[in-house]
């Protein structure tokens, strides 16, 4: 099992290691007072990377080898810059500057790292952060012209999945603009939204793929063919590799949330976090619930031991939620600054803090 949980959180990065005997202590916090948008902890070096999205400086990049107890600062993704040349750069892309970076994966080689980013970017590094390389393919495409912000101005780029078992299969996730595959090393995508419905378009437009709005999206580590988002207005998942989506109209209190994790052997298993939708965004009658089938979404059980089940206005961001690599520890973290781990699957919960700032991330390593 896992011995670490680090969070991101508004005023910084805080790691809890856990001592035996569910005994979880917080150890020690870095960039304290400052944004931390995305962590990465890379298991093939024992490297950790951080993401800072400061109000005036803008977004940062950090890296760790030792743990977090001391930190370089790396490269920033950034949109290139024309210089006046209209060729030196997409037409997408030559007006933009990236304002956070809003998640963080590890690659399939030692070194490599991708990055999502808000406005929409897909960058990757080959060095560990010491340069970026903009995949292009994705937003020269005519349809990014389409893509609008989910919540932010501007449309993000949250969920980035790829294929250890193929490198060359690469899938993304856009608040608002869908889900996207490549199976070329990203020379080129294809939309992969049918079946998804947008509740918030008119009629006509409720099955465009670009006005789609996934909340997050995995892929089951067992089963490539195998996919699961969390979409605005429901839940969908993929039995063939994103070709066509089944909505699941019932689930728990609500189908509305941001957070989606799956089992990594068992991909009919699946986590969510629901709540009341749009401007609310807050628990069902204030009871802070995880949601779990185990059946592909046949049936879902209704979480709670443990959990606040009164006066509750914890919203579970989309990385908020963390699933331990052998599919039985769980951590939530909320917007109210709360933190709960679970060594059982969700069947029961302890509280690791309550005077957390606001958490955006969580990851275990």
């Amino acid at each position: 099992m896992e011995t670490i949980l680090w969070a991101g959180t508004r005023k910084g990065l805080v790691k809890f290691e856990n001592l035996g005997n569910a005994d979880w202590q917080l150890i020690h916090t870095s960039f304290a007072g400052e944004p931390v948008s995305m962590v990465l902890a890379d298991d093939r070096d024992r490297t950790l990377y951080v993401a800072l999205n400061l109000e005036h400086f803008g977004p940062k990049l950090h890296r760790s080898e030792d743990g977090g107890l001391s930190w370089t600062e790396i490269q920033v993704p950034a949109f290139p810059v024309t210089d006046g040349d209209p060729e030196a750069a997409s037409d997408a892309a030559k007006r933009l500057s990236v304002e956070q970076v809003f998640c963080l994966e590890k690659g399939t080689v030692a070194g490599e790292i991708w990055a999502g980013t808000i406005p929409c970017g897909l960058f990757r590094s080959r060095n560990r952060g010491e340069s970026w390389e903009l995949i292009n393919s994705l937003t020269d495409m005519e349809n990014c012209a389409n893509w609008f912000g989910g919540g932010t101005d501007a449309p993000a780029l949250h969920s980035i999945c790829i294929n250890p078992e193929n490198p060359q299969q690469v899938r993304v996730a856009i608040s608002c603009g869908g889900v996207w595959e490549s199976n070329d090393g990203c020379h080129s995508w294809e939309s992969r939204t049918h079946g998804m419905r947008a509740a918030y378009m008119p009629p006509e437009q409720a099955f465009n793929p670009d006005a789609q709005d996934p909340h997050c999206l995995v892929v089951s580590a067992s089963d490539q063919d195998r996919l699961w988002v969390q979409h605005h207005n429901g839940i969908f998942k993929s039995v063939d590799g994103g070709l066509n989506w089944l909505e699941i109209e019932e689930a728990g209190p609500s189908v509305f949330g941001f957070a989606v994790a799956v089992h990594p052997t068992e991909p009919d298993t699946a986590w969510f976090v629901p709540g009341v939708k749009d401007e609310c965004r807050m628990p069902v009658d204030n009871k802070l619930v995880v949601t779990r089938t185990r059946d592909g979404g046949k049936s879902f059980d209704v979480l709670s031991n443990g959990l606040p089940q009164q006066h509750s206005f914890d919203l579970i961001y989309r990385h908020g939620l963390a699933l331990g690599a052998d599919g039985t520890q769980l951590a939530i973290g909320s917007t109210s600054g709360n933190l709960w781990l679970s060594a059982d699957q969700g069947d029961n919960w302890q509280e690791l803090s309550h005077t957390l700032a606001p958490v955006y991330c969580l990851r275990f390593a």
